[in-house]
């Protein structure tokens, strides 16, 4: 026996299901079909627990996001998991990594960088990558709750 949660465009919606997910212990994940398997679990529940942090999934890949705008993209593809993130500061630096390359569809320009990971070696550094990316994104009431 399964238990699916849909996630519809409405607020009021999103947090219907993020308490359902809480209440009944199911993963909302398991809407997207991805591989990313311990790694993607990891970002996922840390990216989640950022003020106001919530999950859809637009073109059957995860994007966490916040008011509306997503700061976290993750998904599996045939080169493996990849996560995307906007990294306002740290960007110049974050693309001369051998792992990572400019977000395509025009969002490089933009500031956004995609990292495909292969294990959890800079699981530190990509979670810093998040919190940059959310600190951009994010609301600065929001971005006042951190520490």
């Amino acid at each position: 026996m399964g238990v699916r949660v849909f996630l519809l465009g409405s607020c009021s919606c999103r947090r219907l299901c993020r308490a359902a997910q809480l209440r009944l212990g199911v993963s909302l994940s398991s809407v997207a079909k991805s591989k990313g398997g311990a790694i993607e679990s990891k970002l996922r529940d840390y990216a989640l627990g950022f003020p106001e942090a919530y999950e859809e999934f637009p073109w059957g890949h995860s994007a966490i996001k916040v008011k509306g705008k997503a700061f976290l993209f993750m998904g599996t593809g045939d080169d493996g998991f990849s996560i995307s993130v906007k990294l306002p500061h740290s960007r110049d630096i974050a693309v001369d990594l051998p792992f990572t390359a400019p977000t395509g569809y025009g969002l490089g320009k933009s500031g956004w960088v995609t990292a495909h990971l292969k294990d959890q070696k800079s699981l530190d550094l990509i979670k810093a990558w998040i919190e940059e990316s959310y600190r951009a994104i994010a609301p600065k009431k929001l971005v006042k709750q951190l520490s």
